[in-house]
Order: structure tokens, then C-alpha cells, then sequence
């Protein structure tokens, strides 16, 4: 058993590794990684732990894959990254993926600001971060067109890049915090 731990894990990290790597470079994470990759994920963990395992990976991939669709269907929140994290979710069911989801939200944060203040629009998100929280308070949830992917304008960061730290802090606290 411990061996297919070790090697859902270093499965995983590969799939966050090479997400990262393609966000990076292109702004995009693509099918071809993504999808047979969320397979894999189910495969493997039914190979090592049989319909238990294939159910944990379910559950991940479902987490992981309901959760962030409103963000998606909003164009918050690139189709990419919410199958990429769907894959990660199979690889490494609703627990570890819900750990790993919240430090790639934390870290992505973190890029955000640096990412604002380097480029000097500190004014300008702040004016859209009011204009969103306005309109969600006076419509509710609803697309944005001038704050969305959409806008060639805005700021985009590989969001990639955060899962893949998160991935690889994660794998660090769940191998050597015993």
C-alpha cells in the first residue's frame, strides 16, 4: 500500500509539475494533459486500493470539479485549471486535494498582490475589487464582463503555478510531518 501511495503522489506532483510549467509559458493548460490525467488518477487508485480507492478518487475529482465551476461559468477561473484540478482531485481524493486547493488559493493571492504592486495597478484592482463586490452585493453572482478572462486588459496569472507549490508543500507535510 505504501508503495501506490508513493506513487499516486509522485504522479500527482508530475501532473502539477508539468501543469505549471505549460502555465507558465502559455497562459494555458491543455486537454491533452489534463484529461487523461484525471483517468489515470481513477485508475491507479482502483488498481491499488480497489472500489474503495476508485471511490475516493471520485470524490476528489468531484470536489474539486464542483467547487470551482461557479468560477468557471463566471470566467473567473480558467477551464485549464478546473480540470487540472479535477485530475488532482482523482489523484489525491476530497482530503488532501481540499488541502491543496486552499494553499494554491493562498499562494495564488499572494502572486496576485506581488503581481499588482510590481506592476503598479494597485488603484485600478482596487476600483475593480469595488465594482465586483458592488455588483455581487446589488445583483448577486453574476458574470462580469469588464472583470472576467475575457478581458485582454486585466491581469492573468498562472494559476498553475500556485497548485503546483501547493502540491508540492502538501506532499512535503503529508511525507515528513509524522
Amino acid at each position: 500500500m505504501m508503495i501506490g501511495t508513493q506513487a499516486i503522489w509522485m504522479l500527482a506532483l508530475a501532473l502539477a509539475l508539468s501543469a505549471a510549467w505549460t502555465d507558465w509559458r502559455t497562459r494555458r493548460i491543455p486537454n491533452w494533459l489534463t484529461v487523461p490525467a484525471l483517468l489515470l488518477g481513477l485508475t491507479v487508485h482502483s488498481v491499488v486500493a480497489g472500489w474503495p480507492g476508485a471511490t475516493t478518487s471520485l470524490e476528489g475529482a468531484g470536489l474539486a470539479l464542483g467547487l470551482l465551476l461557479p468560477l468557471v461559468l463566471l470566467r473567473g477561473l480558467g477551464a485549464g485549471d478546473w480540470k487540472l484540478m479535477g485530475a488532482l482531485g482523482a489523484f489525491l481524493g476530497p482530503v488532501l486535494l481540499f488541502y491543496v486547493l486552499l494553499g494554491s488559493v493562498l499562494l495564488s493571492g499572494l502572486m496576485a498582490v506581488v503581481e499588482v504592486m510590481r506592476t503598479h495597478r494597485v488603484k485600478e484592482t482596487m476600483r475593480n475589487l469595488y465594482v465586483l463586490v458592488r455588483g455581487f452585493l446589488s445583483f448577486g453572482l453574476r458574470k462580469n464582463p469588464e472583470i472576467s478572462l475575457d478581458n485582454p486588459g486585466l491581469l492573468k496569472l498562472p494559476f498553475g503555478v500556485a497548485v503546483a507549490a501547493a502540491t508540492v508543500i502538501c506532499y512535503c507535510a503529508a511525507r515528513w510531518a509524522i
